[in-house]
């Protein structure tokens, strides 16, 4: 692998540092590597709405553990105000996925548009020539002589492996990117932590959206409506044959998959299999009737040539499946129909499909509609699009 730092005039990098250990261990890292590193903070929450932020990333105090752990390694630290675009771009992009009957992926919105997106403008200022991250993922760094295309692989460790969330970066955003964790086991990073001193060596993960408290997204929707003078969307329950079940209090609050929160009982379980956003229709059906022979992605990002013929390619189709083998074909208007070779559950529109070779990210995109599964005698469901560019 190419080391960036030897194909560049510049060695200046900026590092988004969110108060974390693996970011802290980022910044070390690049430092140990002869780097000139500044650590970058994103301010990520209006002041009025500072409190319900404490415990979160880029929240009071983990600008406060950034600047803690720069001041030990030694270099300049930086706040930046990004409340408002974050709003707009991430939490707004939430809250209308919901409402179309999607199911949104914060994360990967947030990194193409925020922290590969708005936070080139200060590294720009900064004279940086490379943003780094405490993901763990790596990208590989070509020269022009051997093609100047950069490679997004996965990271060393599969249970941290947040390449998934990269999949939207486009070339010129890998092509100035680093994940010096890529290489790490999470154990291994703790370890370097704790040798350094540092008071986060032992902070606990993040496990939620990072804007959502107590994980109570149904909450936060609603809060959010009432800010914009919305409310949730009610209609009815029904069934794939179009026979009604019952009201619910709106579409927003279920997803693909769902069995909570459903009326029957008595006989087999129920799960959400479509939401139709313009009739608030929710449709259930069996088990069986979640998997999936078919579906197209939308807004697709090839990171090389996109397979115009059928090409046998693992997906997958959210961050915690391990991923299938499929036949991935690109159409017009960067979509992409994929035909697993096994049938898929709960295929879920909103959410990403990544495609790999090996450890390699070869492309993905945003999963838009898909067709049940021929054993089921019901009518194939085409869902809705995937989420508008913001």
């Amino acid at each position: 692998m190419n080391n960036p730092a030897q194909t560049t005039e510049s060695r200046r990098v900026v590092v988004g540092m969110s108060g974390g250990v693996d970011s802290s261990v980022a910044a070390w890292l690049l430092k140990e590597q002869g780097w000139e590193v500044i650590g970058v903070t994103m301010k990520l929450w209006p002041q009025d709405c500072m409190t319900r932020a404490e415990d979160k990333c880029c929240g009071p105090q983990a600008i406060a553990d950034a600047r803690n752990v720069a001041n030990t390694l030694g270099i300049p630290h930086y706040v930046i105000d990004e409340a408002v675009p974050f709003e707009r771009l991430v939490i707004d992009y939430f809250a209308d996925e919901y409402r179309a009957g999607r199911t949104p992926n914060p994360c990967v919105m947030c990194n193409e548009k925020l922290k590969f997106g708005n936070l080139w403008d200060k590294a720009t200022a900064l004279g940086a020539a490379f943003i780094a991250t405490g993901h763990y993922a790596s990208v590989q760094h070509s020269t022009d002589k051997e093609g100047g295309k950069p490679i997004l692989r996965k990271g060393l460790d599969p249970k941290k492996d947040q390449s998934y969330f990269l999949f939207s970066l486009r070339r010129e955003q890998l092509s100035r990117a680093l994940f010096p964790l890529g290489c790490l086991t999470k154990e291994e990073i703790r370890g370097i932590a704790r040798n350094l001193g540092l008071k986060v060596a032992d902070k606990e993960d993040s496990q939620e959206i990072c804007f959502v408290p107590g994980k109570d997204y149904k909450a936060f929707l609603k809060d959010r409506f009432q800010d914009r003078g919305e409310t949730f969307q009610p209609g009815g329950f029904y069934d794939l044959q179009g026979n009604h079940l019952g009201p619910h209090d709106g579409i927003e609050l279920f997803t693909i998959g769902q069995r909570k929160g459903l009326p029957g009982g008595g006989g087999a379980p129920r799960y959400v299999i479509d939401i139709d956003a313009d009739s608030g229709r929710v449709i259930l059906g069996g088990e069986e009737d979640l998997f999936c022979e078919e579906f197209t992605v939308n807004r697709t990002n090839w990171h090389g040539d996109a397979p115009n013929t059928p090409r046998r390619i693992l997906v997958k189709v959210r961050h915690g499946h391990t991923g299938d083998l499929a036949e991935v074909t690109a159409g017009e208007n960067d979509t992409a129909v994929v035909r697993p070779l096994e049938e898929l559950r709960a295929v879920t529109p909103g959410q990403a499909a990544v495609f790999y070779d090996g450890d390699q990210v070869i492309g993905g995109g945003w999963i838009a509609s898909r067709t049940v599964s021929p054993r089921t005698t019901k009518k194939s469901i085409s869902t809705t699009q995937a989420p508008a560019a913001a």
